[in-house]
């Protein structure tokens, strides 16, 4: 096919890459054209790399090159073109503006693509002549390794552009998924449940950017912390989608943004890009703080109140890593104690079963079996207690300590937040049919880097404990943010899995 890619930055020359790579006939044009002549030879030497690597041979790479045609002007004619992709600046005019010049020099078959990350597919169609022709086909950077695109009908789109498109790019080497024309479409939207809610720990000083994002990777599995991805992204640009997703969606408390980020953005701490962010880069950045060495008394005695389901399993774990296990009905009198929160706090637990406030501490569930484990402190703890907590906690029935992370008080401690927002937040993309669970969880993967899909990742917790999970956050704090979601409350009241779509209700003709 012969596709033209109006649009020589990152993005656009990504794409061109991609498209070449597959066999496809690019035209490259740019409003600026030495834009163009720069986007060749990136895609030229990307090419070249990719030999050196030997995930391609000479011949295709040189053939991919030949297939690559730069033109002068993005609005030159061109009978043969059967797909555009624009990837120009994120801008309503001048989109419209490039389609509709586009209009009048390319034939009435040829497909329009916006590439757009977070305008409405529907409103740049609106400018056409002919709205039907045009969709999203969103890309991530870096589009050749990033292997997913959204396709988004807008309004208006003909039925046959969506099946075109997803065919365009499975057969091309990309995976594709078919979503809504909603504000921050899937990958964007699913991805504000771990930052708005990573952001509310730091508002509420329950643990600082770096502990957050140690549990982040080590309790959750995530390749980067929240705080670590957003200095790679740049916080200007992820404020701005935060801002962006939420004002489009009427300002959803599931979606509402933090206060820190206005001044953080204002001071220009965006990261990487400046050089600071909520850590420091550089050459003479002082690096991530360690962590304080475990000092506590390891032998004290330590009692776990209740015989739950996660009060056994706090037992299991101690005992197998040899703690001395306090077994009385009541705490002994030295004993440390460990009260497992599922959604609630510590307090809470310390006032109904009238446990010592000074040497009693949450423990995470969600952590014991993880390369870090989390401990829970409130205003009234001795330090000589967590220190000591920390110690038990830290033991193990291997060589080496568990980490152990100590943070502020709140309901459901920081993984448990952070995995109910995420679930949370793709279970509403679910619920209002923005896109199919199966596609929700590939995208989020590819596109997010998660270790699983946000609704399979809820699923290995149990919708009846996600509903739980969720219940016991709203109920202790009232924030309409953790409200349960009819998708998880209806999965758990009917015994079935998160990833479950769902029969199609019949509509009746109109």
């Amino acid at each position: 096919m012969r596709i033209r890619v109006v649009g020589a930055g990152v993005m656009g020359r990504g794409i061109a890459q991609w498209a070449v790579t597959a066999g496809h006939t690019v035209e490259l044009a740019d409003a600026r054209p030495e834009s163009v002549d720069e986007a060749v030879g990136f895609v030229t030497g990307m090419l070249g790399r990719a030999v050196e690597k030997g995930r391609t041979s000479a011949e295709d790479a040189a053939a991919a090159v030949d297939r690559l045609v730069p033109l002068r002007s993005p609005l030159a004619p061109g009978d043969g073109v059967g797909l555009v992709v624009e990837a120009v600046l994120e801008d309503l005019a001048v989109k419209t503006e490039l389609f509709t010049g586009l209009e009048k020099v390319l034939p009435a078959s040829a497909v329009f693509a916006t590439n757009t990350s977070s305008l409405s597919v529907t409103r740049i169609a609106a400018g056409l002549a002919d709205p039907t022709r045009l969709a999203g086909l969103h890309f991530f950077n870096p589009v050749p390794l990033m292997r997913i695109a959204e396709v988004i009908p807008g309004a208006a789109t003909r039925p046959a552009v969506v099946p075109f498109l997803v065919d365009l790019v499975e057969k091309s080497g990309h995976r594709a998924v078919v979503v809504a024309d909603t504000p921050g479409f899937l990958v964007n939207h699913a991805g504000r449940g771990l930052i708005t809610e990573a952001l509310a720990l730091l508002e509420e000083d329950v643990a600082d950017a770096a502990g957050i994002d140690r549990i982040a990777r080590d309790v959750l599995g995530l390749r980067m912390g929240p705080f670590e991805l957003t200095d790679l992204t740049g916080l200007d640009v992820t404020a701005s989608v935060i801002d962006t997703v939420w004002q489009g969606f009427r300002h959803s408390e599931r979606l509402r943004p933090s206060y820190l980020t206005p001044n953080r953005v204002a001071a220009g701490l965006h990261g990487r890009k400046t050089g600071r962010g909520f850590y420091d880069y550089g050459p003479d950045a002082p690096g991530t703080p360690a962590e304080p060495p475990v000092t506590g008394d390891a032998a004290r005695p330590v009692h776990v109140p209740g015989d739950a389901p996660d009060a056994q399993e706090v037992r299991r774990v101690l005992r197998a890593a040899g703690a001395v296990l306090d077994e009385g009905a009541r705490p002994g009198d030295r004993a440390v104690v460990l009260v497992p929160v599922w959604g609630t706090t510590v307090a809470a637990a310390v006032a109904e079963l009238g446990l010592p406030a000074g040497r009693t501490l949450g423990v995470d569930p969600l952590s014991l079996d993880t390369r870090r484990r989390v401990l829970a402190m409130t205003p009234a703890c001795d330090p000589e207690a967590v220190r000591d907590a920390r110690a038990v906690l830290a033991r193990s029935d291997d060589v080496v300590p568990v980490p152990v992370s100590v943070v502020r008080d709140t309901a459901g401690s920081v993984a448990q937040r952070l995995l109910a927002s995420i679930v949370s937040v793709a279970a509403s993309i679910a619920e209002r049919a923005i896109a199919a669970p199966a596609d929700i969880d590939l995208a989020v993967t590819a596109g997010l880097g998660y270790p699983h899909g946000p609704l399979a990742w809820g699923e290995r917790t149990g919708a009846a404990r996600m509903l739980a999970l969720h219940r016991a956050l709203y109920g202790t704090t009232g924030d309409p943010r953790y409200r349960p979601t009819r998708w998880v409350t209806e999965r758990a009241q009917l015994g079935l899995p998160l990833t479950h779509a769902g029969a199609t209700p019949p509509h009746a003709a109109v």
